[in-house]
C-alpha cells in the first residue's frame, strides 16, 4: 500500500503495525491521563499525534470520523474520544479502561490540591498564588468566548441568538438547561425556515493526510464487536441504569445524594464544553445547594486549568469543597468527606460519557462517513457563546471588585492591578498565542510578589 505521508512518501512495502496488547494500551491510556494538559484541543492533539501519526493504531479519516461524533455529544469530547479509541482496539473493557484512566490521575491530583486549598488557603503564599491566577482565569474564559464565537457566530441571526442567551442568563437568571433547550428548539425551527443560517461549516471534516498504513485503516472491515446489535444495546443501557440506581441508593448521606443527582443532570447539558456548563454548576453549587462560594468556584477553575484532564474535572473540586464545608462525616473527618464528595461528583459527571460512546459507537462505525451537525446543535453552540460571556463577566466582577456583594456590586474599590493583569493575560493568549499554562504560571508569580509587597 503506497501512501504519501507528511514530509515524504511512505515505502510501498510498509505494513500496518501489530495490534497492541491490552497491557500496552493500558499503559498508554495511563500515561495520557498524566500528560493531558491544554484543554480539549491539546488533549485531541496529543491523541492524534500518538494514535494516528506515531503508533498508527487508527487512520486519520477514522480518527476524525469518531471525533465528529464526540463533538455532537454532551460531555468532554476528548475523554469520549479516548473511550471510542479504547473500544475500537479492545472492545467494551478497552473503552472503560481508556475513559477511566483519562480522568483518574486528575481526580487524585485535584483532590490533593483541594485539600491543600482548604487546609492552607489562608496562608500568604497560597493566597498570593491564587491572587495571581484568578486574573489569568478571567482572561482564559474571555479568550474561550472569543474562540468559540469566532467559529460559531457566522451570521447576524446566530449573533442575535448569542445575545439573547446572554440576556437570559445575565438579566433574567434563567437556568442554563432551559437556555440550551430553548436554543435547540429555535434551531430546529430555524433550520427549516432559514437552512443556510443554521448550516454548520468547517469543523472536523475528513482529511486527506495519511501517515502510512494503520491498524484500523480507512478500508479495514469492521470488527465483530463494532457491529450494531439491538440486544447488546439493551443490555448496555440496562447495566448503566442499574449502576446509576445502585450508586444513588448507596449514597445515604443527603449531601452526597444531592451531588449524585445534580451532577447526573449536569452531565447531560454540557454541550459546548466545560466553559458552557460552568454557569450551571455555579448556579447549583453556589446558589442552590451552597456547597461553596463564588470566589471558591473561581479558585476551583484556576486549579482545573493547571492540572491534567478535562476542565470539567472542576466538578471534583466542587464536590470536595462542598462535602468538606458541610462536614458530612463530622468535623474530625474533613479529608474523608472531601474525597467522598470529589469521587461522587466525578463518577456521576462522567458515567453518561461511557454510555454515549459504548451505545452509539456501533451505529457511527456503520456509517463510515462524515457526521452532519444538526441545526439545533448550531443554535446551541451560538447560545453557549452568550453563556460563556456571562461567566467571564461574573469571574471578572469577583476579581476586579473583590469586596463587592450582590447588594453592593461595586463596593470596596476597583482592583486596577488585577484588571491590568487580566488584560495582559488576554493579550498574551489572543495576540501572542501563548500557552495557557505559561500564562497561568507567570500570573501566579506576579500575584505572589504583589501580595508580599502590598
Amino acid at each position: 500500500m503506497n501512501r504519501a505521508a507528511t514530509g515524504g512518501a511512505v515505502a510501498p512495502t510498509q505494513t500496518p503495525p501489530a495490534a497492541p496488547s491490552f497491557a500496552e494500551a493500558f499503559f498508554y491510556w495511563l500515561k495520557l491521563g498524566f500528560i493531558s494538559f491544554g484543554g480539549p484541543a491539546g488533549h485531541i492533539a496529543i491523541m492524534h499525534q500518538e494514535l494516528v501519526e506515531k503508533r498508527r493504531w487508527i487512520s486519520e479519516r477514522r480518527f476524525l470520523h469518531a471525533l465528529n461524533y464526540c463533538m455532537v455529544l454532551p460531555g468532554p469530547e476528548a475523554q469520549q474520544l479516548a473511550i471510542y479509541m479504547g473500544w475500537l482496539l479492545h472492545r467494551t473493557w478497552g473503552g472503560i479502561v481508556a475513559g477511566t484512566l483519562f480522568v483518574l490521575p486528575s481526580l487524585f491530583i485535584l483532590a490533593a490540591l483541594s485539600y491543600v486549598y482548604m487546609r492552607f488557603g489562608d496562608a500568604t503564599v497560597v493566597k498570593g498564588l491564587f491572587n495571581g491566577i484568578k486574573p489569568a482565569v478571567v482572561a482564559i474564559v474571555v479568550f474561550a468566548a472569543w474562540r468559540i464565537g469566532s467559529r460559531a457566530l457566522r451570521n447576524g441571526l446566530l449573533w442575535l441568538l448569542a445575545a439573547l442567551s446572554f440576556l437570559a442568563i445575565f438579566a433574567l437568571h434563567i437556568p442554563f438547561p432551559y437556555i440550551i433547550l430553548g436554543a435547540g428548539v429555535l434551531g430546529f425551527v430555524g433550520g427549516r425556515i432559514w437552512p443556510d443560517k443554521f448550516r454548520l461549516g468547517g469543523g472536523h471534516g475528513a482529511s486527506s493526510k495519511t501517515y502510512g498504513p494503520a491498524l484500523i485503516d480507512d478500508d479495514t472491515p469492521p470488527a465483530a464487536h463494532t457491529r450494531f446489535k439491538p440486544a447488546r444495546l439493551a443490555l448496555l443501557l440496562a447495566c448503566a441504569l442499574t449502576l446509576w440506581a445502585v450508586a444513588m441508593l448507596v449514597l445515604g448521606q443527603p449531601v452526597l445524594r444531592d451531588m449524585g443527582g445534580f451532577f447526573s443532570k449536569a452531565a447531560l447539558v454540557t454541550f459546548g464544553g466545560a466553559y458552557a456548563v460552568l454557569p450551571y454548576v455555579y448556579q447549583g453549587g453556589v446558589d442552590q445547594y451552597q456547597w461553596l462560594t463564588g470566589p471558591q468556584m473561581l479558585d476551583g477553575l484556576a486549579l482545573g486549568e493547571t492540572t491534567p484532564g478535562p476542565l470539567i474535572m472542576v466538578v471534583s473540586f466542587v464536590g470536595f469543597v462542598g462535602a468538606w464545608s458541610k462536614q458530612i462525616f463530622g468535623p474530625d473527618a474533613l479529608l474523608l468527606a472531601g474525597c467522598a464528595g470529589a469521587t461522587v461528583a466525578t463518577f456521576f459527571t462522567f458515567l453518561p460519557s461511557f454510555v454515549f460512546i459504548l451505545a452509539g459507537a456501533p451505529l457511527v462505525e456503520a456509517t463510515h462517513g462524515d457526521l452532519k451537525f444538526t441545526a439545533p446543535l448550531t443554535a446551541i453552540t451560538a447560545a453557549v457563546v452568550g453563556v460563556v460571556v456571562n461567566l467571564a463577566l461574573f469571574f471578572g466582577w469577583h476579581v476586579i471588585w473583590p469586596q463587592a456583594t450582590a447588594a453592593a456590586p461595586f463596593a470596596g474599590g476597583f482592583a486596577w492591578f488585577y484588571a491590568l493583569m487580566s488584560l495582559a493575560a488576554f493579550v498574551a493568549l489572543w495576540k501572542y498565542k501563548q500557552d495557557i499554562l505559561r500564562v497561568i504560571a507567570a500570573c501566579a508569580a506576579i500575584g505572589l510578589v504583589h501580595t508580599f509587597l502590598s
